[in-house]
């Protein structure tokens, strides 16, 4: 498994031969203490935004939105000691671990895999069991399914809505700065944001298409959230102290190229 799933190390494809016997205990989040951004998909704007910076990172054609959960790489400034969330919205991608979908070469079939990596994989029978004495899939499983299922949909809808962000030329590479108290300075960089100066520019047809299919909405929501910088800054002050050793340059422009 290729370190493009971020959070992801050993994920194996989802069997009754080789996980009849295994549970999921979900536990907290402290599989994402390394990471600094995550994607988002764009029905999770309206959640995500009163609480997070969300940006756009890619390479090439590839765009995708993400949240920023750190201004310092190697670190998540959401997650605290004991493992904990601290936010009222969760992002899917971080809920739907130790899950997620390997595609076909043609991207037409997925199948179920799950990270064995993960702390709360276990064969003591702690939490969630994947099968059933008659070897079918539990209702856990089940669930999990549709909630990945749902998150491809929401995934080729997003892709969608960067591809028009592009067409339109509304992104500019963009970089963020912040300085604590104790004078260090922490830099972003690798990401994108709507120029809004270009949006304004948009005929009127354009905008008009963009509202119809609520990506307007999306665009500014994506403004709106960028103020969420400074609370970044301000989580990182509480968390850490303000003692720790300088972390080196964050970037966010690995975060698109993670598989969904």
């Amino acid at each position: 498994m290729t370190t493009q799933l971020l959070i992801y190390e050993t994920a194996v494809p989802v069997s009754a031969s080789r996980h009849r016997e295994c549970f999921v205990d979900s536990g907290g989040y402290d599989f994402s203490r390394s990471v600094n951004a995550v994607p988002l998909m764009a029905v999770e704007f309206a959640a995500a935004a009163p609480e997070y910076a969300i940006v756009f990172a890619g390479k090439d054609d590839v765009v995708m939105p993400s949240v920023i959960l750190s201004m310092r790489g190697g670190e998540n400034a959401y997650l605290d000691a004991a493992g904990d969330w601290n936010a009222g919205y969760i992002p899917a991608f971080i809920r739907r671990y130790p899950f997620v979908f390997s595609s076909s070469n043609d991207g037409q079939s997925f199948t179920l895999c799950i990270d064995e990596a993960f702390a709360g994989f276990n064969r003591e029978e702690r939490g969630q069991a994947l099968f059933g004495e008659d070897g079918k899939p539990t209702p856990y499983v089940e669930s999990v399914l549709k909630f990945l299922q749902e998150y491809q949909a929401q995934f080729q809808r997003t892709r969608i809505f960067c591809e028009k962000l592009r067409e339109f030329g509304l992104l500019e590479p963009m970089q963020a700065k912040l300085s604590l108290d104790t004078g260090e300075h922490l830099s972003l960089t690798g990401f994108m944001a709507v120029n809004r100066d270009k949006l304004k520019a948009l005929s009127g047809e354009v905008l008009a298409g963009l509202a119809k299919t609520d990506e307007l909405e999306l665009i500014y929501l994506h403004l709106q959230s960028m103020r969420n910088f400074t609370g970044v800054k301000d989580r990182l002050a509480r968390a850490l102290g303000e003692n720790t050793a300088p972390a080196p340059e964050a970037d966010a422009a690995e975060v698109a190229e993670a598989d969904v």
